[in-house]
């Protein structure tokens, strides 16, 4: 696996686009998310649709086709240097199938920022346009409006990048040791169920995977990573951090059954490096080489996240 393109790191001004591929966006919060960016010096606004509702299917923020309009306009606007999703929840995978590729290849690297629902994008960034993308907070989420490590960890991230190339974890090794690969991952629900599907990996062979979920109990976790191993998706892979796993029922109760389909990898394995669906979750990229050390419970990027 190898390392993906990184975009540029943002500059005072830059011009950041906001749209919504999959759940309703609360307007209270998008507000106050664009807010915050202003105050970062950036020029953020609301692509058409980002209020949008679907009329039937009311977990959707919109039409298919709407949705998926947003974020091409956005990503082929050469005025455009981000673009963020304002949340997460469901509906990536029914707009990655009408995205024109080529034409976002041919609008060039730009940041891309989601996370949950969006690790169906992430993928087809990395397969499509060989991009490094981040896995943080969103526009219209609470943690992003509302949590100061959160916003310092992301800010950092886009403008700094060189001074957050370490991430710390606060729990302990699953499974002992170093490993070197490149960052790919996300929402675990997300990933088996993108397996065999078009714009996503076939495996994580040589990467180091980051894994986190949300709202699953422990059988559902069981359910996804024993998806991955039977379809061999996680062979090869050189080393899985984990992230939170809110609402997944008791951690004493999930723990176990992370060890028991992820031990037998044989790679390292740590526990709580501080992303996914917490309070103050830290921004990941995806695409960039990083050393894990599971002891240490760290992982740190062998360049920063933009350039």
């Amino acid at each position: 696996m190898k390392d993906l393109v990184r975009p540029s790191r943002l500059a005072p001004g830059a011009r950041v686009a906001v749209v919504a591929p999959s759940g309703p966006v609360v307007e209270e919060r998008l507000q106050a998310g664009l807010d915050l960016l202003r105050g970062w010096d950036l020029d953020p606004f609301a692509a058409p649709h980002v209020l949008d509702r679907h009329g039937k299917l009311g977990y959707l923020a919109g039409t298919d086709a709407d949705r998926a309009a947003d974020l091409q306009r956005a990503w082929c606007d050469p005025g455009v240097d981000a673009v963020v999703c304002a949340r997460g929840g469901y509906g990536a995978q029914r707009v990655v199938d009408l995205l024109d590729w080529e034409a976002m290849r041919a609008a060039g690297p730009k940041v891309f920022l989601g996370f949950s629902d969006s690790t169906a994008l992430h993928e087809a960034f990395a397969v499509r346009l060989g991009l490094v993308t981040l896995y943080g907070p969103v526009a219209a989420g609470i943690d992003f409006v509302k949590n100061a490590r959160a916003q310092e960890h992301l800010k950092a991230t886009l403008f700094a990048p060189e001074t957050v190339r370490t991430l710390s974890s606060h729990g302990t090794a699953l499974a002992p040791g170093r490993a070197r690969g490149v960052t790919l991952g996300g929402c675990l629900a997300l990933l088996a169920t993108g397996y065999g599907t078009a714009h996503t990996r076939s495996g994580a062979r040589g990467g180091l995977l980051l894994l986190e979920d949300v709202g699953e109990r422990p059988y559902a976790v069981d359910r996804a990573l024993t998806q991955l191993l039977r379809t061999g998706w996680l062979d090869g892979v050189a080393g899985v951090a984990l992230g939170s796993w809110a609402r997944c029922g008791p951690y004493e109760e999930l723990r176990p059954v992370l060890a028991d389909r992820l031990g037998g990898l044989g790679v390292p394995v740590v526990e709580e490096l501080g992303f996914g669906h917490c309070d103050g979750a830290l921004t990941v990229p995806f695409g960039v080489t990083a050393e894990l050390d599971a002891e240490a419970g760290t992982l740190t990027l062998d360049v920063p996240a933009l350039r």
